[in-house]
């Protein structure tokens, strides 16, 4: 059985991929909070990578503690079909605002949302904190830690993620390189052409 060790700043997760996780008959996303990237697998093969902000708090599932829950998680609902790029959300619902890159000053939710449900013990508050995969306006911050517990990632980026991925779909956080991550996940040495989409 293969065993994922993921340790945060404030907990240790440890995960049977081989149960979990079946990378070789589904689609998974890794993140690591380490290189702000997130690789997105199909079918045990890497496909892409994006850059991504995380919690600029850290690593943890503590209520008001703004952090970025680490372990295995899944998506249980997506939201934001066919909105256009930058479109604003307030509590998942649609405000009918659309911002451009860089807003000046503004700061929200916009373009989609993949709501994150725990699956472990060191992130079971995650659903109930509203950690998400979404898009934010705040583009010059993606590649460093920014957020407030969620992982953040440019417009067309979350839009290209959110349509290739399914409810159900499992993500795994690590704090750790993305390479040995995607390594830990699959069982195999990361493909040596996996593309970058968001340099």
């Amino acid at each position: 059985m293969k065993l994922l060790h993921l340790i945060g700043s404030t907990c240790f997760c440890a995960i049977a991929f081989a149960a979990a996780l079946d990378v070789s008959a589904a689609s998974a996303v890794v993140i690591s909070i380490a290189h702000q990237k997130l690789a997105l697998i199909e079918n045990g093969t890497p496909l892409t990578q994006f850059r991504v902000s995380t919690s600029k708090f850290g690593v943890g599932d503590r209520p008001g503690s703004y952090a970025t829950p680490p372990g295995l998680l899944e998506v249980p609902s997506k939201i934001g079909v066919n909105a256009p790029l930058g479109t604003v959300f307030e509590s998942r619902i649609r405000t009918g605002e659309i911002l451009p890159p860089n807003a000046c000053e503004r700061d929200p939710i916009v373009t989609r949302i993949l709501w994150l449900r725990g699956m472990e013990k060191c992130n079971a508050r995650a659903y109930h904190r509203a950690i998400y995969i979404h898009g934010t306006p705040v583009e010059r911050m993606i590649g460093r830690p920014a957020s407030y517990g969620c992982i953040r990632m440019r417009s067309c980026d979350v839009a290209s993620l959110f349509a290739l991925v399914n409810v159900g779909t499992k993500i795994a956080v690590m704090n750790c390189r993305l390479q040995d991550a995607i390594t830990r996940v699959t069982g195999d040495s990361p493909a040596t052409g996996l593309r970058f989409a968001a340099n």
